[in-house]
């Protein structure tokens, strides 16, 4: 396909279909966050994106461009691979590393705690409250600015908290909070 009628955008971030932290927010993260990030960023820097340049620089050894495969989807991923290493650099660069365990004991709800609720029909579940980029619902880590988090920040073991769902209010009471190593 003639260049003349693709879009390339120099600023594909609008792509990125990570989460965006919201306006005046900093990037709190546990440590175990942050050194998931750096290992991702090593990897792409250090292992993917050297081995994805050595194919594509083959491929266009090969002669004609604009049929072979190699070379055009070589640099497709290389676009992928440099925007999410921008992505996590800004990340990184602007996260605000809050170390959980250093808490001690602490009676109330804090970014970091890790919680276990009743619900008003006996179910207890267990939370981790935790950074943006680093939630993960199937585990039970929640980012700290969702709504369950909002709810329950600042509780305290035996207070109950009012969440409001799809399916309309829920009571949650906080049956313990302990701050550990995620």
């Amino acid at each position: 396909m003639n260049k003349a009628f693709t879009k390339e955008s120099e600023d594909e971030e609008e792509l990125d279909d990570s989460p965006r932290l919201p306006q005046g927010v900093k990037n709190y993260i546990t440590p175990g966050g942050y050194q998931r990030l750096k290992d991702e960023f090593d990897r792409l820097w250090k292992v993917e994106r050297p081995e994805l340049v050595k194919v594509v620089s083959w491929a266009a050894a090969n002669g004609d461009r604009s049929e072979n495969g190699d070379y055009i989807y070589g640099k497709r991923r290389l676009r992928e691979i440099d925007r999410r290493l921008r992505f996590l650099s800004k990340r990184m660069d602007n996260a605000e590393i809050v170390d959980p365990a250093q808490r001690g004991e602490c009676d109330q709800v804090f970014f970091g705690a890790t919680v276990t609720v009743c619900n008003t029909r006996g179910e207890e579940q267990t939370y981790s409250i935790v950074g943006m980029d680093e939630a993960d619902p199937g585990r039970g880590w929640i980012s700290w600015i969702s709504p369950l988090a909002g709810a329950l920040l600042k509780a305290r073991e035996g207070d109950v908290v009012s969440l409001q769902t799809p399916g309309g209010l829920e009571e949650l009471e906080v049956v313990e909070i302990r701050y550990e190593m995620l």
